[in-house]
């Protein structure tokens, strides 16, 4: 086994591209789910002037377990998922200004994309959780260094979660506010693990706020 089984990893494009883009969003699947499939999400954001980039993770998982077990666990395709997200950022930030890049992910995606804004602090486009949590069992330190600078932070996820306790969004919610993001949480009754039309609208209209349309 690789100590970095997700190094360069397939990844797909959906939107203008990078040069002629306004912003970018890096977009990050869930655990069975593909690059492909998760960009099945980008053109209900209409955000025509939004490039997206979805890394795909090997055997359609970016680690094994859950994302509440030990992180030994979960490793090295924990930290190596870490990376690929990083090197996403990095090939984008060649041409997009970092405080327009977002990362945005679901299920296994969103946990990524929290957890790797928590461990490399800056000012973001925006962050955006569809049904995750930062990872680590309960009592994980979370003395994240730097600041997040006013980054749009977005959590979102059903009170009855069959993967994501709804402890550990408050909880993920309360560290990215402590980082200085503007935390925006919102918890809906009886949803199933999925994406609601509520949630697309919220991150629609970030899309197009930090990439207007020329005057």
């Amino acid at each position: 086994m690789t100590d970095d089984p997700h190094r360069g990893s397939e990844e797909v494009w959906f939107g203008p591209a990078l040069e002629a883009a306004k912003s970018a969003v890096v977009l990050i699947h869930g655990r069975g789910d593909s690059s492909r499939g998760i960009l099945a999400l980008a053109p209900e954001l209409q955000a025509p002037r939004t490039a997206f980039l979805a890394p795909q993770a090997v055997s359609f998982s970016w680690y094994p377990t859950s994302f509440l077990s030990e992180i030994e666990l979960n490793e090295p395709w924990l930290s190596s998922a870490l990376a690929r997200v990083e090197a996403a950022v990095t090939a984008i930030g060649r041409v997009i200004p970092e405080e327009k890049i977002v990362l945005m992910g679901f299920s296994q995606g969103a946990c990524l994309a929290l957890e790797f804004a928590a461990r490399n602090t800056r000012r973001y486009g925006g962050v955006i959780a569809f049904s995750g949590g930062l990872v680590g069992p309960e009592g994980t330190p979370r003395d994240y260094p730097g600041s997040l600078d006013g980054t749009p932070v977005f959590l979102g996820c059903s009170d009855i979660d069959p993967h994501i306790p709804v402890g550990r969004v408050h909880e993920s919610a309360k560290v990215m506010s402590g980082l200085g993001g503007q935390v925006e949480e919102r918890i809906y009754s009886h949803m199933g693990h999925t994406i609601n039309e509520d949630e697309i609208t919220w991150a629609g209209e970030l899309l197009s706020s930090i990439s207007p349309e020329e005057p």
